[in-house]
């Protein structure tokens, strides 16, 4: 009897944790339909062919943690939904055979058997459920300005200085992407050190150098943005932009301070990312405090609508 009753109990934790995913995938199935559809280059070089809906689901979960607040997840999902809609829109005008990539070249995108390595297969459940409520409750939601799908930039933390203008981080300047506060707790969340010695800095620059030591000339800010970051930096003899030099010494952001010495040049880092747009710790922090997707969205796109999706009749 005893054997019975066990095989039984194994049985219905298997239907129980069955159960609930074959309801999930017919929800998806069922909804995807609806969706409009993303061509997304796969990390294999295939192109596959998305539920719009389907696919933020995949985006929220790489670029945001799934622990943040709810009202932050909402406004995540927009801004990735935004991103999608223009590169769909853009990539349909010039012919090519995907609209965006699993990277950070366009927007990190994961898949369930991802999510389920990320989180831990008891931990999925509950952040996938999560996640795409956050997806659902904003379902075809996007950011406009001047009739127009806005350039919806995030990153992860602004840390002790303002959002930056998309002017001084790049080359063109957004009416939307402005100096506004962080809102951030923690500005002090993100603080990298780095070091380097005069062979390791050459290295990193493709430049040679003949051992030397450091002298005071061999890192320096020549300017910084309106919010305070390093705008332009020269560096061995050599002008960098400081987004340009974040990505060459693999930096976490331009808002630093820096040491030398003969042998090593120190720089410190605040926050992380290229510091434009939406403060995904900051918003994370605004919600906690009350605050709703939509605000947080104003906060960080001024003067910006959101709109809904429609397909062409």
């Amino acid at each position: 009897m005893r054997k019975e009753g066990l095989k039984i109990l194994i049985l219905l934790l298997i239907l129980c944790a069955l159960f609930p995913w074959t309801i999930l995938r017919w929800y998806q199935e069922d909804t995807a339909s609806e969706d409009f559809s993303i061509r997304v280059l796969m990390p294999d070089g295939n192109v596959k062919t998305l539920g719009l809906e389907e696919y933020l689901i995949g985006v929220v979960a790489a670029e945001m943690p799934a622990e943040f607040a709810e009202e932050a997840l909402k406004a995540q999902a927009i801004a990735a939904r935004t991103y999608a809609a223009k590169s769909i829109s853009l990539q349909g005008e010039l012919g090519n055979p995907y609209d965006v990539d699993t990277t950070v070249n366009t927007q990190v995108w994961i898949s369930e058997e991802q999510m389920k390595k990320k989180w831990n297969w008891f931990a999925y459940w509950r952040y996938h459920k999560k996640i795409g409520k956050a997806v659902a409750d904003t379902k075809g939601q996007v950011l406009v300005a001047n009739g127009e799908y806005i350039d919806a930039f995030f990153h992860s933390s602004t840390g002790r200085k303002p959002t930056e203008r998309s002017e001084d981080v790049w080359s063109s300047s957004r009416p939307y992407l402005q100096n506004v506060p962080g809102g951030e707790e923690n500005p002090y969340r993100f603080v990298k050190n780095y070091s380097f010695s005069p062979l390791e800095l050459a290295q990193k620059l493709g430049i040679s150098l003949i051992s030397r030591d450091f002298g005071e000339e061999d890192f320096v800010i020549l300017s910084r943005t309106a919010a305070g970051r390093a705008k332009e930096i020269k560096v061995l003899g050599k002008n960098y932009s400081a987004a340009q030099l974040r990505t060459l010494l693999g930096l976490a952001s331009t808002d630093m301070e820096v040491k030398i010495s003969p042998q090593e040049i120190q720089i410190t880092t605040y926050g992380y990312g290229h510091a434009v747009g939406m403060s995904q710790y900051g918003a994370n922090d605004l919600a906690k405090a009350g605050m709703t997707c939509e605000e947080i969205l104003q906060h960080y796109y001024p003067g910006t609508v959101i709109l809904t999706l429609t397909k062409a009749k």
